[in-house]
């Protein structure tokens, strides 16, 4: 199996969260670094996500599909009722 280039990365971390990361590596029966990696990856996947969910939203927009918000407004507010709208669509 070949080896993948690794590089260490330093950070300051508020001692709750390192012990909080300390308990989850031993129940776990894993290493410290090894949560941290997965930890990056999560948050790295995460916001990869949400940069590509705006940037198509912004299209959506600069496309004129959007839903007016008194539209949203009403729906919403008809979801507590024993009637709800349905779901708004966009103009």
């Amino acid at each position: 199996m070949a080896q993948t280039e690794t590089k260490v990365l330093t950070a300051h971390v508020p001692l709750q969260l390192v012990e909080k990361v300390d308990q989850m590596a031993a129940r776990l029966e894993r290493s410290r670094g090894w949560i941290m990696k997965q930890a990056l990856l999560a948050w790295v996947d995460q916001e990869e996500e949400r940069s590509r969910l705006t940037r198509e939203a912004l299209a959506d927009v600069d496309a004129g599909r959007v839903i007016e918000h008194q539209a949203v407004q009403a729906w919403a507010d008809s979801l507590s009722t024993d009637t709800p709208l349905p779901l708004p669509l966009p103009c």
